[in-house]
């Protein structure tokens, strides 16, 4: 049988064309929104089929739909049709209306009503059932955007083994504003349906993890999230645009001609702005800016235009309709203040262009202006940088745009300092030749290397490493057997075990898990056997440890491994630091004890421990959250680690892990040593990154991911070390 090959499916709100009807059919003509031409360059270059809406499609009769299905056809483009209600509920009312300001933090924009919550979940569900309708084994799903937040969990309940991506090309706002969403816990959990999920930006993403942390209680690992027994690989991917398309462009010579016509006469500098007529693009401040620029400096009256493109948008929205009335106010005031009969200050055009009219304004531009109060990326800025093969012009940029963090060489603003922005603009027409191409050269560099096919690829390669979610279960008893076997022929046998949730089961208070007999022989009769070596490796303090298996011939390291000691010998410290201030830190635990029932704090001699296991579970988890990222803050300077183990938040200083016990262990083991590391939890992880991968890992409950073995509980650690003592007795040297 032979496999069809792999795909990928690209899911956005918006086909990437414009329907239009003509005398004698339809026409479909490619759109130019910015998703619409950074994804074209993907779809155009991959084996792919596009889903989304293709617009409005209700007044079309049988044979026109006909028409269009086989022109979306021809496109590789596969619709999802909606009634004019669901526009209007999902896309205007709540993506729109409610997800866009919000995400953006303009909180006043936001309804005292929020509705459409029933349209939004009917479309996303639409979308999600024609993309498994359509997906096929091997097939890869890229999701788009905030209008499809659900989509991911909806996909991935009917289509499990689906590798799904996520990506968000609008800003994801900081934890505090997000949790003024309604339906938030959905929308979140919506999300790590997906296998995959991308962001513009680092801030982006860590506005994402400590959304997850503070609203579902659950901890980001790095670049992971771990969700029951799947788990979500996050990143930040800057996207570029197909900055080879916009250089061609540029270099032709109808659109030299036409940036030579729009720059006029001669000693008149040109200031351009593109932008969506949108409230989040800052409009009306550079425009005020603009007035200052020209208040203050009067020598610029006739030597200076601004041209302004406010392409339509979202007309269906009041907000929008109210911004419109505003930037139609501000022109026509610097117009009616500044305007001569031979000077024209303000060029203001509210429709679309050509692209080729597009790249005429980058041409002709002496100063670009981006000035966005609040903007996922900004792809405009990178437009202008990629049709610049002259090299020359400057480019102002917002510092609230997510393309700030990567465009060094643009002139950054406040777009919210009205004066301070004025006076940039001035400096950018200032600055000499040699300076601007200086700096043009800086964001060539970076926009030509980092086009939208190096963001793609590193999306779709993130993608494919994580081939399928992360599930866990237990292992069989045919591949504990073999493993055992394989074990019981090793030279000597080294097992760095954890303590509670490993080898005894969670009590609400760490002082009643003690050691039964049982587990007590056990452990002296695998450390009795010489070509076993045992060590336990807890976050418990030396006192407890040395009563629970003082007596054995055992390894001990207590409180992560900041104290250690061999068989027989004294304790002795880690080098690592004091914590510092452990009085206030033992104080801000003891006040979310205070507050939080069943929870309590546990001093060590350099560790600081707050357990919740016997607190509501609900309250347990918030405040827990609550607590990770107040610390986190407070003590983002110290050298020292906030770690969250199972129901605990622990504080310990930096240089102080498991991960450190288990090399210097194993760089003293006999020669031969096949080293066995056993835990249940993010702290036992340390230790299984730290061992080369031909020793052994052996995961304890659902949480960790590419260990050797899964075991589900205490009693079946034990049962796994009384087979491994038994076979190694067995096998004689």
């Amino acid at each position: 049988m032979v496999l069809a090959m792999s795909r990928l499916l690209i899911v956005s709100n918006r086909l990437p064309v414009t329907i239009a009807a003509q005398e004698g059919g339809l026409r479909v003509e490619p759109s130019s929104g910015g998703l619409a031409t950074g994804l074209g360059a993907v779809h155009a270059t991959q084996e792919s089929l596009w889903i989304g809406w293709p617009g409005p499609t209700s007044a079309l009769d049988e044979a026109a739909r006909a028409e269009l299905a086989r022109k979306l056809a021809e496109l590789r483009l596969e619709p999802v049709h909606l009634t004019d209600e669901e526009v209007h509920e999902y896309y205007e009312v709540f993506s729109n209306g409610l997800l866009w300001p919000l995400f953006h933090y303009l909180l006043d924009q936001v309804p005292m009503r929020a509705g459409g919550w029933d349209a939004y979940q009917r479309v996303n569900r639409k979308f999600a059932d024609r993309v498994a309708e359509i997906w096929r084994p091997g097939d890869r799903v890229w999701v788009h955007d905030y209008q499809l937040l659900l989509v991911p969990q909806m996909l991935r309940e009917s289509l499990p083994e689906a590798r799904i991506g996520f990506f968000l090309h609008i800003p994801f706002p900081a934890p505090a504003v997000f949790r003024a969403l309604p339906h938030r816990e959905e929308l979140l959990r919506g999300l790590l349906g997906a296998d995959l999920v991308g962001f513009h930006t680092p801030s982006y993403l860590r506005h994402f993890a400590g959304a997850l942390l503070r609203i579902l209680g659950l901890e980001a690992r790095i670049d992971r999230i771990v969700d029951g027994d799947r788990e979500v690989r996050i990143g930040a991917f800057p996207m570029g645009v197909d900055a080879s398309a916009w250089v061609a462009l540029a270099e032709r010579e109808d659109v030299l001609a036409r940036a030579r016509e729009v720059r006029g006469t001669e000693g008149i500098q040109l200031l351009v702005g593109i932008d969506r007529l949108d409230y989040t693009k800052g409009i009306q401040r550079r425009l005020l800016a603009y007035e200052e620029l020209l208040t203050a400096h009067p020598e610029l009256h006739g030597r200076v235009r601004l041209v302004q493109v406010a392409v339509p948008s979202r007309g269906g929205v009041k907000a929008y309709r109210e911004l419109r009335n505003q930037v139609d106010a501000l022109v026509g005031r610097i117009q009616g203040r500044f305007a001569t009969p031979t000077w024209s200050p303000v060029s203001y055009m509210h429709r679309s262009l050509a692209r080729e009219e597009v790249v005429a304004l980058y041409r002709a531009a002496d100063v670009l202006l981006v000035t966005p109060i609040r903007d996922g990326m900004n792809l405009v800025a990178k437009e202008f940088v990629a049709s610049r093969v002259d090299g020359d012009g400057v480019l102002v940029l917002s510092e609230f745009a997510g393309a700030a963090s990567e465009m060094a060489g643009a002139l950054l603003v406040n777009p919210y300092d009205v004066q301070a922005t004025a006076e940039t603009i001035r400096s950018a027409l200032s600055l000499s030749t040699e300076a601007r191409r200086e700096r043009m050269l800086m964001l060539r560099r970076r926009v030509v290397s980092a086009d939208v096919n190096w963001w793609s690829a590193r999306f779709l390669s993130a993608l494919e490493e994580e081939t399928a979610p992360r599930r866990t279960r237990s292992s069989s008893a045919a591949e504990i057997r073999q493993f055992i076997d394989r074990a019981s022929r090793m030279p000597h046998v080294l097992l760095l075990l954890d303590y509670d949730g490993t080898l005894v089961p969670f009590t609400p208070r760490p002082e009643d898990a003690k050691p039964d007999a049982e587990l007590v022989d056990l452990l002296r009769d695998m450390a009795a056997q010489p070509r076993f070596q045992v060590h336990v490796v807890s976050g418990r303090p030396r006192a407890a440890l040395e009563e629970f298996f003082g007596d054995l011939n055992v390894g001990l390291h207590s409180e992560h491994g900041l104290w250690s000691r061999d068989p027989g010998s004294e304790w002795r410290r880690a080098a690592a630091p004091e914590l510092r201030h452990a009085d206030r830190i033992a104080q801000i635990l003891q006040e979310w004890a205070d507050r939080t029932p069943g929870s309590f704090v546990e001093k060590k001699s350099s560790v600081l421990a707050w357990h919740w296991r016997a607190s509501d579970p609900e309250i347990g988890r918030s405040q827990a959250s609550e607590l990770r990222l107040h610390l986190a803050d407070l003590l983002a300077n110290e050298a020292v680690e906030v770690i969250g183990g199972d129901h605990v938040i622990e504080v310990r200083p930096h240089g102080v892990n498991k991960g450190i016990v288990a090399l210097d262990v194993l760089k003293r083991a006999r020669p031969g040593s096949l080293a066995i590391a056993m835990g249940d939890d993010r702290t036992d992880e340390d230790m299984f990154s730290a061992l080369p991968p031909q020793h052994a890992t052996v995961s304890i409950g659902p949480r960790s991911r590419n260990v050797t073995l899964q075991l589900p509980d205490p009693a079946a650690a034990r049962a796994f070390l009384r087979q491994l003592a038994d076979a190694v007795a067995a096998v004689r040297d």
